[in-house]
Formats: structure tokens, C-alpha cells, sequence
């Protein structure tokens, strides 16, 4: 397998946030995909290329980006090595999976793939009685070849590959289904199912229809853990002891027994997230990456699995079944998300499953590495040496 060997970010010890280390570190990330990167050197974004993405618009938040990494994954599109965006306000966030990072890199990087793909509404519709929802249920199939056919002339990406009914009283719960391209696709997907729920409720004379019956959207949900939904990835790596040892001062044992503990407060808590920091590098990423951070509850859902292998280092495995990203669509072609994407090697077309798969990889970083400082008893030092709990410097 081809593999580059991008350097490590370089970092100071006088001024890590001056103008000096921080030019260095954007050449380097300028070097590795080959774009100048404008918007992250302060190049102003035209205001009308927001259009269509808010109103009332007055200007641009604005969120510190660092870089982490290097990050090394075997992809669906084959071997990366890459620098990671990441906006966010919390310190020693950025640092910590870098950490990880280089732990999955000491092994030979993480392997990450798109198990399946599909969007999914819930459009919900209301009959006198269960008698009427169940005759309802069984147009489905009948109808089906005609939705289809109304998508496919509306939309050159999106297609519906499957449409169920489930009954709940006297409640009809429509599940359609939805490949996307490399877009999200939540805007396509809701008009189709605002078509079929209503030609349902026509050739069933419905009392009721509603496009988000049953909504799952942006909210933690049994449903995402168990069926998925958007792309479902799937990112496992070993961990050699030696690099445990050296990088996070712990063994395969001691982050095995730790997560074990975990699970047992998961069960208790009843949570659909079973990861450790899935939400901090998937909303890092995300924010900088011009996605809607509004799905997280439903991205960050999933489990990590850790074992010691017979040959005494550690396998780890994340499992992510509801990523709702895109490469194209939304914000993020725009500004500085745009080229955060570039940073990826990610922008456009051809790149949504590559791009899930390597935020895949990160979350595994994040996780292995806050479960070390966690068994190592270093969680607490690590933010106060890398200032979160203090208030800046003025002057």
C-alpha cells in the first residue's frame, strides 16, 4: 500500500497562537492538499454566498480552527493521510485526539468503511381505526413504483429504495428510505415523503397526515442505534502496548477494565451513545466542515468496543450507524468550510463516504485517547497544562 508520510504539526514553545507557528502550521496544511486555503488566512467570504443558508444576516461567527493529527486511515477510496479541522472552544480538545491519532498511526492507522447508506423519514398518517391503518399498509407496495418514478423526475441524486408501514393503533408510521449521493439530502428526501405520505392519504382516505409523524430528526433515537440512518461506518485498529506505554503511560488491560465500567453506567443510563467523546470531535469537525451540528444527537450515537489481543496490544473498534454528513450541499462549499474540506481532500463531488469514514477514524482517536488519560489519572493536569481552566492573557 502507497503511504506519504505527512510531518508532525509543528508547535512553539514562546507563542503556539502567534503569527509565526500559526503561518507554519497552514503552509503545512497548504502543502498537503494543495489548495491556498484563503478563507482560513483571513480572506473575506462574500456575504451572498450564504443565500439560501440563513436569514437576517448581519456577518460571520467566528470559532478557532486548529489542525490535528496527522490522521492515517485505509478508506473506502483508499489509503489517506491527512491533517484534521477542527473548530471548537474547548481546550485541550484538538490536542487530545491528535494524541489518538497517533496512536492509531503507531499500528499502522485505522481501516474505516460505509457499511450501508440511507436516509429514512417517518411520515405518519391517522385512520377511524386499526382496521383502516392495516388496509392502508398493504397499498404500499402498490404505490411504491409510482413514488419512485415522481423522485426520479424531480431529483438526479436522490432515489426511494424502500417503503414500509408499520401499525400503531390506528396510526399509520410510513418509513421510506433514501440514498442521497454525496449530499445529506434532507430537503429532497422531506418533499418525497410529503408526496407519498399524501398520495398514501388519498388513495386511503386518511384522517390526518403528517410529513414528520414520527420524527427522528436531530434527536438521539433508539432507531438511529439500531437501524441507522444517513451512512453507517464501521472503524477498527490495533494498538501496538509499546505505543500505549509511550504516548498515553497505560496498557490493553487497564483501558479494557476501564471500558468495561463505562458500559455498565451506559446500561444504567439507558443512552444511545456508547462511545466516550464522540460528540466533541464529531462537532469540532463538523462546525468546521460546514455541516449541520444540529445532527449530532443523532451522530454521536454508537459503541467502542476494546479487547487485548493474544499478542498483548489492543484492539479497538468504533461503531457509528447514523452519520448524517455531506460533501456537497449546505454550507459546505462555502468559505471556510469549503476549504476544510479541501484540507480532507473531501470537497464535492465522489467524497461522502470517504469524508464519514475519516470522521469515523476520528472519533476513535478521540475516544482511545480520552480513556487513557482517564486510566492514566492525567485528565485533570492535561487541561490545566493547556490552559482551558484559566482565563487568557490580555497582554
Amino acid at each position: 500500500m502507497n503511504r506519504t508520510k505527512l510531518p508532525a504539526l509543528p508547535r512553539s514553545g514562546d507563542d503556539d497562537h502567534g503569527p509565526e507557528a500559526r503561518s507554519a502550521r497552514l503552509e503545512l496544511a497548504r502543502a498537503a492538499c494543495g489548495s491556498k486555503l484563503e478563507p482560513l488566512d483571513g480572506a473575506q467570504v462574500d456575504a451572498r454566498s450564504a443565500r439560501g443558508n440563513i436569514e437576517n444576516m448581519i456577518g460571520f461567527a467566528q470559532v478557532p480552527l486548529g489542525l490535528a493529527g496527522p490522521l492515517c486511515v485505509d478508506t473506502s477510496a483508499g489509503w489517506r493521510e491527512v491533517y484534521v479541522p477542527m473548530a471548537t472552544n474547548e481546550g485541550a480538545l484538538v490536542a487530545s485526539h491528535s494524541r489518538g491519532m497517533r496512536l492509531l498511526g503507531a499500528g499502522g492507522g485505522a481501516r474505516s468503511r460505509v457499511l450501508k447508506q440511507g436516509l429514512t423519514q417517518n411520515p405518519m398518517l391517522v385512520y377511524p381505526d386499526a382496521a383502516a391503518a392495516t388496509r392502508a399498509g398493504q397499498l404500499v407496495c402498490e404505490l411504491l413504483p409510482q413514488w419512485r418514478e415522481e423522485l426520479a423526475q424531480r431529483s438526479q441524486h436522490g432515489a426511494l429504495t424502500d417503503a414500509r408501514a408499520q401499525v400503531l393503533g390506528r396510526r399509520l408510521i410510513l418509513r421510506l428510505e433514501y440514498t442521497t449521493g454525496d449530499a445529506i439530502g434532507i430537503n429532497m428526501a422531506a418533499q418525497s415523503a410529503d408526496f407519498c405520505s399524501r398520495s398514501l392519504a388519498q388513495h386511503s382516505a386518511a384522517l390526518a397526515c403528517y410529513v414528520h409523524g414520527q420524527d427522528v430528526e436531530k434527536r438521539a433515537n433508539a432507531r438511529a442505534l439500531i437501524e441507522g440512518r444517513g451512512r453507517s461506518v464501521v472503524v477498527d485498529a490495533t494498538i501496538p502496548r509499546a505505543a500505549l506505554a509511550a504516548l498515553a503511560r497505560t496498557t490493553p488491560e487497564a483501558l479494557v477494565d476501564l471500558h468495561r465500567t463505562y458500559c455498565l453506567g451506559f446500561a444504567q443510563l439507558g443512552t444511545q451513545n456508547w462511545l466516550v467523546q464522540s460528540a466533541n470531535g464529531l462537532a469540532a469537525v463538523m462546525l468546521a466542515c460546514g455541516q449541520d451540528v444540529a445532527y449530532l444527537p443523532e451522530c454521536a450515537t454508537g459503541f467502542l468496543d476494546l479487547e487485548r489481543t493474544n499478542a498483548g496490544d489492543l484492539y479497538a473498534s468504533a461503531t457509528l450507524p447514523s452519520l448524517l454528513v455531506g460533501t456537497v450541499g449546505g454550507g459546505s462549499q462555502k468559505g471556510t468550510a469549503a476549504a476544510c474540506l479541501e484540507i480532507l481532500g473531501c470537497s464535492g463531488d465522489g467524497h461522502g463516504n470517504t469524508f464519514a469514514e475519516i470522521l469515523g477514524a476520528v472519533v476513535l482517536a478521540g475516544d482511545l485517547s480520552l480513556l487513557a488519560a482517564f486510566a492514566s489519572h492525567e485528565f485533570v493536569a492535561a487541561h490545566e497544562r493547556l490552559g482551558r481552566n484559566r482565563p487568557p492573557k490580555t497582554h
